[in-house]
């Protein structure tokens, strides 16, 4: 059976991948997930574990957060808002940010062209990067977290040896 970890977009497992695939023989799946279904596949079984970005409800798995992303305003290389350096939640009120249910690559699109400005981990900004659009940090919102997520009925020894390679154990060492 494979050993599946999703990961929500903008989340970076490549790293832990990586070191999965030196220490072990066994094949590691990374399925993309969006934020509204981040914990799905662990919740029904077709995942082992998760990249996920907080807030999630932990009803029934375990968590450990791992590191937090920045909030940026991505807009158009052309906004005043370039001028500067970063902005707060006051600078935003006067540009458009409701942009329901839309794709983000379709928002970035629509700012590019000059409209508005879309709020979201720095993570997510860098993976839409375009040359019309730049981003901000925004310095009022806090940080969103992401964390490592697995179902607290599962005995699977593959999850204790993957939370190993996260937290940065050798090869060797015990929990």
């Amino acid at each position: 059976m494979t050993f599946t970890l999703g990961f929500v977009t903008g989340a970076t497992p490549d790293k832990w991948a990586r070191v999965w695939r030196e220490r072990s023989r066994e094949r590691l799946e990374l399925v993309p997930v969006t934020e509204h279904d981040q914990l799905d596949g662990v919740r029904d079984g077709t995942q082992s574990m998760a990249l996920v970005r907080l807030p999630v409800d932990r009803e029934g798995l375990h968590l450990i957060p791992l590191y937090e992303e920045l909030p940026v305003a991505v807009m158009s290389i052309d906004n005043t808002l370039t001028l500067l350096d970063e902005v707060t939640e006051a600078d935003l009120e006067d540009e458009h940010q409701a942009w329901g249910d839309l794709a983000m690559a379709d928002v970035v699109a629509t700012i590019a062209a000059g409209t508005g400005v879309v709020v979201v981990p720095m993570s997510v900004a860098r993976l839409h990067h375009r040359k019309d659009v730049t981003y901000r940090t925004v310095t009022d919102l806090p940080p969103t977290t992401i964390g490592l997520a697995w179902r607290v009925d599962d005995e699977d020894e593959r999850v204790q040896t993957f939370i190993g390679i996260v937290r940065g154990r050798s090869e060797r060492s015990s929990r």
